[in-house]
Order: C-alpha cells, then structure tokens, then sequence
C-alpha cells in the first residue's frame, strides 16, 4: 500500500511539476510587454524599465521560471535597496493592481471557495446517492418517476436560473434568509452565520449536480444488482440488506469517488457564476476579475492553482480506489 501510494504521489508532483512549467511558459510569451501593466495611463518608459527589472522581467524565460519556483519556497524580494519589497513563501508574485503580495490575495479567497465546494459537494452527495438509491429501490414505482423528474429539472435549469430564483424568492420575497450578512464568517468563529452565509450557494450547486449523480447512482445500481455474483449471494441465502449494502453499493462507490473528486476539484478552481451571483469574494471571482484588468501575477497563480487542485484530488482519488478495490495496489 505504502509503495502504492509513493509511486502515485511522485507521479503527482512530477505533473505538478510540468504543468507548472508549461503554463508559465504560456503566459511568459504573450505577444505583449507584462511591465507595461504594472502601472496606469501615466506610465512612463522609465517606470516600465524600471518595473521590468524589479520584476525580474528582463531575465530569460527559464531564470524568470527558476524564480518564480523558489518564491514558492522560499519566498521572494522584489527590487533592491530602499524601494525593495518581499512576499515571503510562498510567493506566486506580486499585483500591481492591488498592490499586494498574490498569496495574500488567494489566502482571502480560497477559504471561501473551499467551504462552498466543500458544503456543497456533501449536499449533493448525499442528495443525488440518496435519490439514486431510492429510485433503483423502487424502479419503475412513483419514487422511481419522481426522482426522473427532478433530475429532467434540475439538468434543464442552469446554476444562474436557480441561484437568481433562490436569491429573490428566499431571500427578497420571503426574507428567510437576510441579504446582508456582514461578509464572511469562518465556522470556527460562528458556525450559525458560516452556515447561513453559504445555505444558497450550496443548495444552488447541489441541486446542479445532485441530478448528475442520482442518474448515476441509479444506472450504476441497477447494472450491478444484475451481475453473477449478486445473483449467486441471494441464491445462497445472504440477506437482502447485506447484499445489497456490501456488495452492491461498494462496486458503485468506486466510479462515484472519481465523479465527486474531478467535480470537486472544477469547484475549487471556481465557481464563478454561483460566486457572482451570490457576492462571494472567491477564488472564481479573483480570477474573473484578474481577466479583465489583465493582472497576469494573479491569472498565472490561479490557473496553476487550479492545475494543482486537479493533480492532488486525483492522487486522494487513486488512494481512496485502492482502499475501496485492493486490485488496484498491484498496477
């Protein structure tokens, strides 16, 4: 197990690796000067001059690469002298725009993105696997037909439809949930407002994904409890509960670890749209916003970030398939 898990876990940081490289390749050669943006309309060439050695821009790619890597860490120093400034580790750069360290910026955002993917990913797990379970229980029966129909809704209406509805019904119609609550709480702090500030937010990502898994949960129920070995405990006596608890629901477990860990990881690089609509200052957001006034330090950080998001639930993936399917220890 242990081999397992070193052999999967080298592979993820030599991709992390790569990724990192290539994506700061990317944006290194974008046909446009990245010291230009570090200052508004009143820029001058000395400012720009000045900026691009401060910023390590008039190195070659590769050492611009090279620093950029040690930042993370250990941390880096921009300039020299009285007019030097430091991000300490880990950097990923500094913004212009703000003004601020870009680490400083993703350690204000990403909280937030993590607690929303994170309620929302137990809500509709436990939403979409609970209906998929009902409705291959009672296949064809009234259960069956009505989590059809929440999953035909709930497929047709997009993340902006259903946030807006929850946001004017719930929230300015019926005031169950008040507009205004002071920002973002952490749970540790107030769990009652942590709650009642991402309620929404969750039930509107749930229910998007919610249908996903209970068509999956359903095809994959009924396609197992039709196998060999399924037939073969039920003609040898085993209970109905055992079989289908044991062995049926832990064969499909194993392709709805992968599904929940990839859409997981897509909410944490952003859920831009439910952020937006919601006024979440998180990571989708950032990035968004980062777009649009061309703040290249913060668009690079984020799209690593979310590289890396991706490599790392995908290695938790591998470890939970292997506890799940000891077979796979042996590839």
């Amino acid at each position: 197990m242990l081999k397992f898990i070193g052999r999967r876990a080298l592979f993820a940081a030599m991709t992390i690796l790569i990724v990192s490289a290539v994506v700061f390749a990317i944006f290194s050669f974008l046909p446009f000067d990245p010291a230009s943006l570090t200052c508004g309309q009143r820029c001058t060439k000395q400012i720009i001059a000045a900026n691009r050695i401060r910023l390590g821009f008039d190195q070659p790619v590769y050492v611009q690469y090279w620093l950029f890597l040690s930042g993370i860490f250990a941390g880096r120093t921009y300039g020299a002298g009285s007019a030097a400034f430091s991000c300490p580790a880990p950097s990923f750069g500094y913004s212009f725009n703000e003004n601020a360290c870009v680490t400083d910026m993703l350690r204000e955002s990403l909280p937030i993105t993590i607690s929303l993917a994170v309620g929302a990913l137990i809500m509709w797990l436990l939403l979409g696997i609970g209906l998929g379970i009902v409705a291959a229980k009672f296949k064809n029966r009234w259960p069956d037909t009505g989590s059809s129909v929440f999953v035909l809704l709930a497929t047709s209406l997009p993340t902006f439809v259903t946030g807006l509805a929850l946001l004017i019904w719930v929230s300015i119609k019926w005031h169950f949930i008040p507009l205004s609550l002071n920002g973002y709480t952490s749970i540790f702090d107030n769990p009652w407002k942590f709650c009642v500030y991402f309620i929404l937010p969750w039930i509107t990502l749930a229910i998007a994904y919610a249908a996903i898994y209970t068509r999956f949960t359903r095809a994959a129920l009924l396609e197992t409890l039709g196998e060999d070995y399924i037939r073969t405990a039920r003609a040898k006596g085993v209970g109905e509960r055992v079989v289908f608890f044991k062995h049926t629901l832990r064969a499909v477990l194993a392709p709805l670890i992968t599904l929940a860990g990839l859409d997981f990881a897509g909410l944490i690089g952003g859920a831009i749209i439910t952020e937006t609509i919601f006024n979440l200052p998180g990571l989708g957001r950032l990035t968004l916003r980062s777009v649009y006034e061309f703040d290249l330090p913060v668009v690079l950080a984020t799209t690593i970030l979310a590289a890396v998001v991706v490599i790392v639930m995908n290695l938790i993936v591998d470890m939970l398939y292997a506890v799940l399917d000891p077979r796979v220890r042996i590839t």
